[in-house]
């Protein structure tokens, strides 16, 4: 089923904290959820669809569709890793074209950084996982898979330290008009590069932030959405994949967006050279590249050059990206970024992201996002946007 044009996004949110050790996370939950119907012009009482992935608290949709008082009659809580909720608003979007509801909330919230946790952490070990007893001993972190994916990046097509730094200065050029922003020092490559060692070859600046927070999207069927008192943002494409080990045969130049991509701009009907803004999830450097290339915005192998030279740098490049100033720069809540890409592409659209980064004549964005480890398994979700 086709959802071009079936749905739109009334409203978003993205809450303002960075560390929340006074708050639960279903208190955190309630606080997004609050803001993005607020700034949609409704309430709980017309939701009746609820979407949340496994940041949720207790027994996920069912604790939060309770905790929340929701009187609903769809939920989904499809579990994909940082890129979750992405593929939420898509799904949100099928089921009101279905039928299946009217106004879909979808929240995201997190307490990782009050919490301690790092990426330099090694993932927990879950026994129902066919191949953790392989894995678990060789304490496999997040940014020593990301490691991993830029050094074969770098030995197969020759991207460099510099190239991968252009997008963290991309990213806090953005950041220091955001006052929400955990980093808002503008960075130079010079700076990324001589930061430490975190995973070879990623520096410290490479990596995305830790923090609490987290976000909502209300998603509403097109009659709803033009009774309405705010700007309309159609849903136009979406997409999404999973990535694995193939049996063993491993590449580690690319992701799942290989899959999603295509699959979104083919059912919106538009090209890559057609967006205006992206909003592109930036756990590490290398995964900016790697998903730019995958997205169809350059070739493979050729994302290092793409980013260099501030082509990511609203009103300086080519293709504007996280204005917000990303997971690099504003905030990584719940470890889990997917949520932030779509509230800044919605501002972008609206005109409403902070005017010296606003993207003139913003009508079309795009984001997307991978979640869980981008060296073994992982999710992607892309979603098309327009301004109508």
């Amino acid at each position: 089923m086709s959802i071009k044009g079936k749905a739109y996004i009334a409203g978003v949110f993205e809450h303002p904290t960075r560390k929340a050790p006074d708050k639960s996370i279903a208190q955190l939950h309630a606080e997004v959820a609050d803001g993005a119907l607020a700034d949609a012009g409704l309430s709980r009482a017309d939701v009746d669809g609820y979407f949340c992935a496994a940041d949720a608290p207790g027994f996920g949709a069912s604790s939060m569709v309770d905790y929340l008082n929701l009187k609903v009659r769809h939920v989904d809580s499809t579990e994909l890793g940082g890129c979750s909720y992405i593929a939420h608003v898509a799904h949100a979007a099928q089921a009101i074209a279905a039928g299946k509801c009217n106004v879909a909330l979808v929240t995201l919230a997190g307490r990782p950084r009050s919490e301690g946790h790092s990426g330099t952490m090694a993932r927990p070990r879950d026994p129902n996982q066919p191949d953790q007893p392989w894995e678990h001993p060789y304490g496999v972190a997040t940014v020593n898979g990301y490691g991993m994916c830029a050094m074969r990046h770098m030995y197969q097509y020759g991207t460099t330290s510099e190239q991968l730094a252009w997008v963290k200065v991309a990213a806090s050029h953005h950041a220091q008009h955001n006052p929400n922003a955990m980093l808002r020092d503008v960075v130079t490559v010079e700076d990324v590069l001589n930061s430490p060692i975190i995973s070879d070859p990623l520096h410290r600046l490479d990596c995305c932030v830790v923090s609490d927070g987290g976000g909502a999207v209300v998603v509403v069927r097109p009659e709803i959405a033009k009774s309405l008192e705010r700007p309309r943002v159609k849903i136009i494409g979406a997409g999404e994949a999973i990535k694995h080990q193939n049996g063993g045969d491993i590449d580690l130049t690319y992701s799942a967006a290989v899959w999603s991509g295509p699959a979104a701009f083919a059912e919106a009907g538009v090209k890559p050279a057609d967006i205006k803004y992206a909003s592109i999830y930036d756990s590490f450097t290398i995964t900016v590249i790697i998903q730019l290339e995958d997205l169809g915005f350059c070739e493979k192998g050729k994302g290092g050059r793409f980013v260099a030279d501030g082509n990511l740098i609203s009103g300086v490049g080519k293709l504007p990206f996280n204005t917000d100033g990303g997971g690099l720069c504003n905030n990584h809540p719940s470890n889990r970024g997917g949520m932030t890409k779509v509230i800044e592409a919605v501002r972008q659209l609206r005109g409403e992201a902070h005017p010296a980064v606003q993207v003139k004549n913003c009508d079309l964005a795009l984001a997307h996002g991978t979640g869980l480890q981008l060296a073994t398994r992982h999710g992607a979700a892309t979603l098309i946007l327009e301004r109508e």
